[in-house]
């Protein structure tokens, strides 16, 4: 683990250093577009298979007011059973540094000048995993879901004794 700790901490620097230059010029959103990529993709494949019908997918950043939007799915069928997780589907964007630093350091490593290119593909990944406001919003259609889970769960743990 420490391993894998040790081989992400170029990524982790660099996601800052990605993120304070974002916020200061347009410019450098090009440096975040593979994390928006996996961010947007994960919306529109969590989409398909719980049928929130997304329609289209963009990663083209755009002004929306006074903040910019740095991609966007539009999805046709949101409902309380597909809400939460294809809102919070960009979550799970956190296992591809883990799984990448997982099968680089399997047995013996060294950095070599490709995990530079590696590490400037990982970064964005740390910037592009938690889900937006917008996100939130919209996993919180799923509020019966939750409800459902409470109940299954209190019934499983009542039973399983």
């Amino acid at each position: 683990m420490l391993d894998m700790l040790i081989y992400l901490a170029p990524s982790l620097a660099l996601a800052g250093v990605v993120r304070f230059l974002a916020r200061r010029h347009p410019f450098f959103f090009l440096l975040t577009l593979a994390g928006t990529f996996c961010h947007e993709l994960a919306h529109f494949c969590v989409g398909l298979i719980t049928g929130a019908r997304p329609a289209s997918l963009s990663i083209f950043p755009q002004r929306k007011g006074n903040h910019w939007q740095l991609g966007a799915v539009v999805l046709g069928n949101i409902r309380w059973y597909n809400a939460a997780p294809t809102a919070l589907a960009p979550l799970l964007i956190i296992a591809i540094p883990f799984l990448f630093a997982a099968w680089r350091v399997h047995g013996h490593w060294a950095f070599t000048i490709s995990d530079i290119f590696i590490a400037f593909l990982l970064a964005p990944q740390f910037l592009s995993f938690w889900p937006s406001s917008a996100d939130w919003h919209i996993a919180w259609r799923s509020w019966p879901y939750l409800i459902v889970v409470s109940i299954g769960y209190g019934l499983y743990s009542m039973f399983a004794m």
